[in-house]
């Protein structure tokens, strides 16, 4: 089943038939608005809003792991998300796309980053962030449109809501060895591989944040919203490509994440615990 997580600009799915809404409970609390459930032709999907119906949460204030609770409750097995980026690359012009497979977490302030703890640990494997299998699906659904997307790239998160300074962009274009750069997809990523869902971004580059010397390029809220729509556009475009041939791959290895990862024995966990990590390993 597929799961759709929507960034700036992308509140509600074109061309979705909406069959159902669920205001779902976890035991994190709860996501960041109900799912809707809806069907794309034949094929029945879910969309949530990262950031709200009304765009009314800063990227700290998304409470990831309720989103990716919901979704999995729901028998999501397979998550694209949508994110606004800046591009710290010359190659990648404002109103690319690129689906990164490396990240970097560069946020310092306090995110809930995993569903473990509190006598239940596990360590997965992160070396691999994203699905490859996913990716590949998305970068021969775009061929098939006609819209090239950028492989192969790293994304480092930072905290926002500010927007960058120089010194913080080249570090990231150059220490880090990033190539975009966005507020949200840390700890989305990780929670996914923790509850063995294959997760893929399609990131929409919306500006080249401000690592270049022409102060114009800068990166502003004006020029991210001015040069947003026609790519994600494009992005729409891309995925309801990948939606006419949607299979299902329940082979993939992202859905056997956790069969090393556990550490607590079953018999040390408390009923919470067991249920906690029932559904992550469903």
């Amino acid at each position: 089943m597929l799961g759709i997580i929507g960034g700036t600009g992308i509140y509600q799915l074109d061309g979705l038939e909406v069959t159902g809404e669920h205001d779902v409970e976890t035991p994190f609390g709860k996501p960041s608005t109900p799912i809707v459930e809806g069907k794309i032709g034949v094929r029945t999907l879910f969309f949530l809003p990262r950031h709200g119906r009304q765009h009314e949460l800063l990227p700290s204030e998304v409470n990831y792991r309720a989103n990716i609770w919901a979704l999995k409750s729901l028998g999501v097995t397979q998550v694209i998300g949508l994110s606004a980026v800046g591009s710290l690359k010359k190659e990648i012009a404002p109103g690319d796309l690129s689906l990164p497979d490396q990240y970097f977490d560069f946020v310092k302030g306090h995110r809930e980053k995993t569903f473990f703890g509190k006598g239940l640990a596990a360590h997965v494997s992160t070396a691999e962030p994203t699905c490859q299998r996913l990716s590949m699906g998305l970068a021969a659904a775009g061929e098939r449109v006609g819209i090239r997307l950028h492989t192969g790239k790293t994304y480092g998160c930072v905290d926002g809501p500010r927007l960058g300074t120089r010194a913080e962009s080249f570090f990231l274009r150059g220490a880090a060895g990033c190539d975009l750069v966005g507020m949200t997809n840390v700890p989305e990523v990780f929670l996914a591989r923790e509850a063995q869902l294959c997760y893929c971004t399609i990131a929409i580059a919306t500006d080249y944040d401000c690592w270049l010397d022409d102060p114009n390029q800068h990166v502003s809220v004006e020029q991210v919203i001015a040069r947003y729509g026609a790519s994600l556009e494009k992005a729409k475009t891309v995925v309801s490509a990948f939606i006419d041939d949607y299979a299902e791959d329940g082979d993939c290895a992202c859905r056997r994440s956790l069969a090393s990862a556990v550490l607590t024995p079953k018999e040390a966990l408390n009923k919470e615990q067991s249920a906690l990590l029932e559904l992550l390993s469903s």
